[in-house]
């Protein structure tokens, strides 16, 4: 500290009241309190000042160096100070008692006002220290935080590419072991082949067997594996993003939070603070009573100007305390920052992370599609492998019936040996027999020598006699050279026939062999040696017959090939390819069973049969089991099966070349929650809607949406497929339907509930190859029976149909109404007043599905059956009319009709029947009906003699190809 001049002191150029900041918490404030305090009223400064001139220099002097001389405390060191001074002040000039205790008084109000300042000020040093050590705590974490969201993403990002990487390997092992299993499958195949050439049919049978079960395990294994890795792409990205976007979103909630929080910790500090600088406003204004009484007070002009620097030095540690304030809003402000740049981050992450999934969905497609391929061209080659066994096993039965011919033959003749080697034996025992009687009573005889060998005897004697001859010329006939010849290949040493005694007499102890039983076999089945004239013959034959089976083979390949060649049809929505078989594979009670798994092996019969669709159940699961009260329809694990088993169902479908038609209920859904005042309008799953996704004029559901478009189905809330957003997730469903499950086309529930302008916009979005809707309504009666008009019912589905620009069929209600009359002996129901069928079929052919039963009007229900001794004529009629024809589950399985009805289709088939095929009727009435359908088919029904051959009208040739009697008779024309 500097000399300090009592005369013209700077502090009196100060403005008197100086600006004030916030107090900074290194600035002592026991001097200014005491500059305060001092400076409390007005009185005691005019008292001091009266008093003031009455001290001397010197004494003030001392006192003054005392204060700032003092190290301890400057409040305690004033305060003996004033008491000094009152005392001095006291003896020195006398004052009244009264004027000291007012003294006296003042300084202890200003002393306890100082005392509160103090606290106040050591609080809100607390509370800032406090906020500012918090904030430095925020921004920690939040540091701390941000580090393990980044360090978090990048090992999810690194599981993630390891996943995928390890997904790829177990692709590419996949690949090479079905590329491996193809090689083992032709490998075999070329075995199979060799082995079909040479050996016989049972070995072949055998041979075959075990191909078909390691192609068919083959298939299986690849099959599986394929999926297994689609699984586990999908279950690891679906995971990994799901947990990235989740501790990502968690991340930054948490981030977001605490910066609010320091944010109003902060402002709280602020304020705090700003109101605390009260007590400083105060100061100012003593300050400037004090500056009025500066010209008077010389005495006290240094602890004023110490007074000024201390001010000045506050005014500065305020400043700096603003500008840190000032460095924490930045650091705020960085942090805010530091937040938005990590959302941007978190942002392109999760667009890479889009990215990523759309680049392995491309991946899974192209790898579904190499699948496809491989199958399809693997099973391509089995096919020709199949072809191939199958003529080497043709091959192989020509060859047996050859050898069977010819050993037959052999037979014949070696019977006859066989008789004449039975007489010589007789003979021979019988001789033998009577020579060893002889020998026994002539024993003394030593010229005589007999030799038994195997039956036969060799004579070794020079007794030309009776007995004699008849042994060695014995029954023994001349043998053919040829026969003598083939003997001599199996048995060289077969020993010479004896001409005479001597010759036998030659050869001591000789022994004749005789070929045994399987050894006159072996003989007769050897093949006759090379160079006769026969023989060549049978070569020359053998030749030719395996040039021509080898023909035969090429042949039935190509033609297998062409067969399963995809035939260029432009598909129309609503029709198909127009040659269109529906199969409904299910009845009411379908549920109680595992009916995909059931419904899979019989793929190959319904192909083979002729059909070319397959209805399917009702997917999605359900209230009601049999699947026609839907509630989350993403759901796919129903009464019928699990979603594996309806993928894998279909599959084999796909297989044999059949469309998989799944049976959609659009109309209405069971909603899975209630709503507040207990009503069931509340949907779960993906899609879930509320109320507004219901049409208004539903009575028991309080729908808030449209009116509907449609008649009202009552047990299950109707959905308002006029919204928006109803409309575009139906879609998106259809879609997911097609795509990830495999559906090819659909059969539309109750499309009486809803217009059929939306049925076309979901058509058009979903493209499906073929599609059918419900559009059941009552027929018309008087009196109980069946009008002959029914023009009005069709023309309703034709309006419907219509609705849908076309792109969708209907059931042809119409005309199995009609069938339940006309085939009771009134087949005159059968033709309008045009000339055309009755029905939908006689005004829009392409898009009449014929029917005679289904899940509603037969199976366990029964609310419309068909006459079940009339169902062979209903199939007639339908299967050989335009229209596509839907063939019932029961009916073809359960009902015995499956011949009858694979039967008519071959008719339709050969006679090149379709959607839109004519129809000429030439006899309708209660006798029977008869129609030409198409150029070359006839059919009638009823009792009544018809034949074409006859009729001057129908021109060629026409063969009977079914005749069953009164029921129906078809020709087709040659």
């Amino acid at each position: 500290m500097g000399t300090l001049t009592l005369s013209d002191p700077p502090f009196m150029s100060v403005n008197p009241r100086p600006k004030c900041g916030s107090i900074s918490p290194k600035t002592p404030i026991g001097n200014s309190s005491f500059y305060g305090s001092w400076c409390s009223s007005s009185s005691l400064g005019a008292v001091l000042i009266s008093q003031s001139r009455r001290v001397s220099l010197s004494q003030r002097s001392s006192r003054l160096f005392k204060i700032f001389s003092n190290t301890t405390d400057p409040k305690d060191v004033f305060t003996d100070t004033v008491e000094e001074e009152n005392d001095s002040l006291d003896e020195s000039v006398g004052l009244e008692g009264d004027y000291v205790s007012e003294i006296k008084m003042a300084l202890a109000r200003s002393q306890a006002r100082q005392e509160v300042i103090e606290k106040e000020r050591d609080r809100l040093l607390e509370e800032l220290a406090r906020s500012e050590s918090k904030q430095r705590e925020y921004e920690a974490i939040i540091r701390h935080e941000k580090e393990v969201a980044m360090s978090e993403l990048e090992a999810a990002k690194a599981m993630f590419n390891k996943k995928l990487e390890e997904s790829l390997e177990e692709k590419f092992k996949l690949e090479s072991k079905l590329v491996l299993a193809k090689q083992d499958a032709v490998e075999l195949a070329v075995q199979v082949e060799k082995l079909a050439e040479i050996a016989f049919q049972q070995a072949i049978s055998h041979i075959v067997d075990d191909a078909r079960k390691r192609i068919s395990l083959a298939e299986t294994s690849a099959a599986e594996a394929a999926y297994h890795v689609e699984e586990e792409i999908r279950k690891a990205t679906e995971g990994t993003v799901r947990s990235i976007l989740e501790e990502s979103h968690y991340a930054l909630n948490k981030a977001l939070a605490s910066a609010e929080q320091a944010g109003h910790h902060a402002e709280k500090a602020v304020s705090a603070i700003s109101h605390a600088l009260d007590p400083v406003d105060d100061i100012a204004v003593v300050q400037s009573q004090n500056i009025e009484l500066q010209n008077v007070v010389n005495d006290l002009e240094s602890q004023l100007l110490l007074k000024g620097h201390e001010t000045q030095k506050l005014k500065e540690d305020l400043e700096q305390a603003l500008a840190r304030m000032r460095a924490s809003e930045d650091r705020a402000v960085a942090a805010e920052k530091a937040l938005i740049d990590f959302q941007d981050l978190m942002k392109k992450q999760s667009q890479q992370q889009e990215e990523t999934k759309l680049l392995l969905e491309k991946m899974k497609k192209d790898i579904s599609e190499k699948r496809k391929a491989s199958t399809k061209a693997f099973k391509i080659e089995l096919e020709g492998i199949k072809a191939a066994v199958e003529a080497a096993k043709e091959a192989a039965r020509l060859k047996d019936e050859a050898y069977a011919r010819r050993c037959e033959s052999l037979q014949r003749s070696l019977k006859a040996s066989e008789t004449a080697l039975k007489i010589w034996k007789q003979r021979a025992e019988m001789a033998e027999s009577y020579l060893e009687q002889e020998l026994l009573l002539s024993e003394r005889d030593e010229d005589v020598i007999y030799t038994v060998n195997g039956g036969r005897i060799d004579l070794l004697t020079d007794d030309d006699t009776q007995k004699w001859k008849l042994l060695s010329d014995g029954p023994r006939r001349e043998i053919p050279e040829w026969m003598a010849r083939r003997i001599r290949t199996i048995f060289p040493k077969f020993p010479p026939r004896k001409t005479d005694v001597s010759e036998a007499l030659a050869v001591k102890f000789p022994s004749v062999h005789l070929p045994t039983a399987d050894e006159v076999w072996s003989i007769a089945q050897e093949k006759s040696r090379e160079g006769d004239t026969l023989i060549e013959h049978v070569i020359e034959k053998e030749i030719i017959e395996k040039k021509r089976k080898a023909l035969e083979r090429a042949l039935k390949r190509k033609t297998v090939q062409w067969e399963r060649t995809p035939e260029h049809t432009k598909l129309e929505p609503g029709t198909g390819t127009g040659r269109e078989i529906v199969f409904q594979a299910f009845n009411w009670e379908s549920w109680r069973r595992k009916w995909y798994l059931e419904l899979s092996p019989k793929a190959a019969d319904l192909s083979h049969s002729g059909i070319t669709a397959v209805w399917f159940p009702p997917p999605t699961e359900s209230v009601a089991p049999q699947g026609y009260m839907p509630s989350d329809l993403y759901n796919l694990n129903s009464a019928y099966g699990s979603e594996e088993e309806l993928k894998h169902c279909i599959e084999e479908m796909h297989a044999q070349d059949l469309l998989a038609l799944g049976d959609v209920v659009l109309n209405h859904r069971c909603a899975q929650k209630q709503s507040p005042n207990g009503v069931w309008n509340i949907f779960g799953g993906k899609l879930a809607w509320g109320p507004e996704a219901i049409v208004c004029d539903d009575p028991n559901f309080q729908g808030r949406g449209n009116p509907s478009s449609g008649d009202i189905f009552h047990a299950a809330p109707n959905i308002d497929h006029s919204q928006e957003f109803v409309r575009r997730e139906i879609k998106e469903w259809l879609n997911w339907l097609r795509n990830d499950i495999g559906f090819d086309g659909w059969r539309l529930d109750f499309v009486r509930g809803f217009s059929g302008s939306f049925v076309k916009e979901y058509i058009e979005a979903s493209n499906p190859a073929f599609a059918i809707g419900e559009y059941w309504d009552s027929l018309a009666y008087e009196g109980g029976n069946l009008c002959y008009n029914q023009d009005a019912h069709r023309q309703r589905i034709v309006n419907w149909i219509n609705a849908t620009g076309g792109t969708s069929s209907a059931f042809d209600v119409t005309t199995k109404g009609i069938l339940h009359s006309a085939l009771h002996n009134q087949y005159w129901r059968l033709i309008d007043p045009q000339g055309k069928p009755t029905g939908v079929m006689g005004w829009w052919p392409s898009r009449a599905v014929t029917f005679l039963e289904n899940h509603d009007t037969g199976s366990t229900q029964g609310h419309w059956p068909f006459p079940r001794e009339k169902l062979a004529q209903g199939y007639a009629y339908i299967l050989t009319h335009p229209g596509t024809p839907v063939i019932f589950y029961d009916h073809f399985y359960d009902f015995r009709l499956r011949d009858i009805i694979v039967e008519l289709i071959e008719a339709r088939k050969r006679a090149g029947i379709h959607c839109r095929s004519s129809v000429k009727i030439y006899h309708a009435n209660n006798d029977g009906y008869v129609a030409q359908i198409g150029d070359t088919l006839v059919m009638k029904l009823g009792h009544f003699e018809w034949n074409p051959s006859k009729e001057n009208q129908l021109e060629g040739s026409w063969q009977k190809f079914v005749d069953k009697g009164a029921d129906y008779q078809l020709w087709l024309r040659q």
